[in-house]
């Protein structure tokens, strides 16, 4: 029976190490270039699900005392632990805020819900009003000139407390029924803005220079390449979800791991394009936020992250997942700094739930 046992212990340890090959693949997926292989840089996806199943694993090996087994796991961790932080960091928050230091805010809005007005009002821009950022980042901005929608001139009317803004429009489907705009409202001076030059039917990028003070601070608002996921889509996600039958899961997975590796295939490109304007840049202050529709765990989050810091991982907790519906329960919404500017508090904001994705704020101070 003991040798029974020990046969047994060891088949366990197999099976665990084969799980530990796959977290360290996922870890480091982000290194795998999308448009080479585009259905492997999506591995990344899977990360917190291989990591829960090697916890699962640690914590047995601990139970029934086998604790040399138990460093399998555990090393496995500890090759892993930056992409653990990225994914699940754990800060503290502090209560007393360093001072000069500000506040800035990136969000989808999803066209402020439709510009919709409820009672006159609309609950996005009422947020956007009382959210006390100095920097507002704004992803998928719309306005319909109707007395029943939000116009451009309500929106100017609520955030006066911002007196510069700059709203560009980005993809290059423009003016074919595809329009899609990017906003920075801002207590501080626009110098000037740009979009930058990449390869997108509907997503873009825009480059501002704020001067703050004595300085002058780079920003990049992004709206990297959606997933192309439709509504449809989405709802046999959900379906594999909530009945995970053989086939539906043969047949679901095979659509949306094609859809998927499409646009992170379009993505790596943006990312690039971003990365090589960062890496160029000629002033010290470096802020990148916005909707990177990617996960802390691709290659897009890695190339742009280079020689910045996730204000997220750095002063963030817990799972931090930004994108709100249909159980895609991931951040995919980002701010990222300069190491000379310490961020503060990264929240995401769940406490509104108009737009598909939460808001994510952080407060940032120039280092001494």
């Amino acid at each position: 029976m003991k040798h029974i046992g020990k046969f047994v212990a060891y088949l366990i340890l197999a099976v665990n190490i084969f799980f530990i090959s796959l977290l360290l693949l996922t870890a480091y997926s982000p290194h795998i270039k999308p448009v080479a292989h585009p259905v492997e840089s999506c591995f990344g996806l899977t990360f917190p699900i291989f990591l829960v199943i090697n916890i699962c694993f640690f914590i047995f090996w601990l139970i029934i005392q086998k604790y040399k087994f138990a460093l399998f796991p555990l090393v496995a961790f500890l090759l892993c632990y930056s992409q653990i932080r990225t994914y699940f960091p754990l800060n503290f928050h502090t209560s007393k805020l360093p001072e000069n230091s500000f506040k800035v805010l990136s969000y989808n809005i999803m066209g402020f819900d439709g510009a919709v007005k409820k009672d006159g009002e609309n609950l996005i821009l009422n947020y956007l009003k009382n959210s006390g950022a100095d920097i507002l980042c704004l992803q998928e901005y719309q306005t319909i000139e109707s007395p029943q929608y939000l116009s451009q001139k309500d929106v100017e009317k609520a955030l006066k407390d911002y007196p510069y803004h700059n709203i560009q429009i980005v993809g290059r489907g423009s003016g074919k029924g595809h329009t899609n705009r990017i906003a920075c409202y801002s207590k501080f001076p626009i110098l000037s803005s740009r979009t930058l030059d990449y390869a997108s039917e509907y997503n873009g990028s825009v480059v501002y220079e704020l001067k703050m003070g004595e300085d002058t601070v780079m920003l990049i608002n992004n709206h990297l390449e959606s997933n192309k996921l439709t509504k449809e889509d989405k709802v046999v996600y959900e379906s594999m979800l909530k009945s995970p039958e053989t086939e539906k899961v043969k047949s679901g997975a095979r659509l949306l791991i094609r859809k998927l590796a499409e646009a992170s295939a379009i993505r790596a490109p943006q990312a690039d394009s971003i990365a090589q304007e960062i890496a160029a840049s000629r002033y010290p202050y470096i802020i990148v936020c916005g909707d990177f529709n990617d996960t802390p765990i691709s290659y897009a989050h890695r190339v742009i992250e280079k020689g910045l810091n996730d204000a997220f991982t750095k002063s963030g907790r817990g799972l931090g997942i930004s994108y709100n519906q249909n159980k895609f329960y991931f951040r995919i919404d980002n701010i990222l700094a300069s190491k000379n500017l310490k961020p503060y508090n990264c929240t995401v904001d769940r406490s509104i739930k108009e737009s598909d994705h939460y808001p994510i704020w952080c407060y940032l101070k120039k280092k001494d």
